[in-house]
């Protein structure tokens, strides 16, 4: 297998972090993106020769534009790009002030959108490529106290369906991953909302219980998805979505044939709404 280039970001911890070790262990070159300098600094020494650090911070749209025009100056083609920079918001919501909103939608939303946008141009005039978009059980489910979070991520699985369609004649393709609750440093990276007293015997307040008892069990293996990730992501033809993890395929399974019931349950009167022929 011919070594690629991979472009990623949020790099500094977490899955992005361990997808660069792979990566880079098995020989493929990396461009990796992360906010704040020197969190890589021990791969740089290891392996100079195959990765190049650029700080983004994903929320300036002007720096995502410079610094993808710099990665492909750099590495001249880009084999697969991945968006991976992100974190939650947690609260419900009415309790999430507006500056959280904004700076949640900004990096989740808005970022990866602005992130993909600036590589189509690279990717059209080198014949092709791929886009590896790291969502979440969560683009395709709900939970109280993350409203916000599945906000961006059904809104960035929505906007990849759509553009998905738009580019595949050039060459271009998408996966779509959905990790379910994975042993990374997610949950002590949240952004907690200050909690609301009248909050606290319904569901948010379980889930907020759960999530600091440990209740809310979590299953999933880092290493495992990332090596799930780059396994799919070197396939000829990988699946346009993958979920990961024994609770993301329940829970999503749940989900979706639940829509599908109600779909189903309200039938005759969607039918009935055409114009008469």
């Amino acid at each position: 297998m011919n070594n690629k280039t991979w472009f990623i970001t949020g790099t500094s911890t977490g899955l992005g972090r361990l997808m660069t070790e792979h990566l880079l262990a098995r020989g493929d070159n990396v461009i990796a993106t992360l906010r704040k300098p020197g969190a890589l600094d021990d791969l740089l020494v290891r392996y100079s020769g195959q990765l190049h650090v650029l700080l983004l911070d994903v929320t300036d749209t002007a720096a995502i534009r410079s610094v993808v025009q710099q990665a492909f100056d750099l590495a001249g083609r880009i084999d697969v790009l991945v968006s991976n920079a992100g974190y939650g918001l947690f609260g419900a919501a009415e309790e999430v002030s507006d500056a959280q909103i904004e700076r949640q939608i900004a990096t989740n939303l808005t970022g990866s959108i602005q992130l993909i946008r600036a590589v189509l141009p690279h990717l059209r005039q080198q014949g092709g490529g791929r886009i590896v978009q790291v969502s979440s059980e969560g683009g395709q489910i709900a939970w109280p106290n993350f409203s916000l979070y599945h906000a961006t991520k059904w809104g960035i699985e929505g906007f990849i369906e759509s553009v998905a369609q738009e580019v595949a004649p050039f060459g271009i393709d998408f996966l779509i991953t959905e990790p379910g609750p994975t042993a990374t440093n997610f949950a002590s990276g949240l952004d907690v909302a200050q909690p609301m007293a009248c909050y606290e015997n319904t569901p948010a307040g379980e889930v907020r219980r759960g999530l600091a008892d440990g209740s809310i069990g979590i299953n999933g293996d880092a290493v495992k998805t990332v090596g799930a990730i780059i396994a799919a992501a070197d396939t000829e033809k990988p699946p346009f979505r993958l979920a990961l993890g024994s609770k993301a395929y329940h829970s999503i399974r749940e989900a979706l044939n639940g829509r599908l019931q109600v779909l189903e349950a309200t039938r005759a009167v969607t039918l009935k709404t055409d114009k008469d022929a």
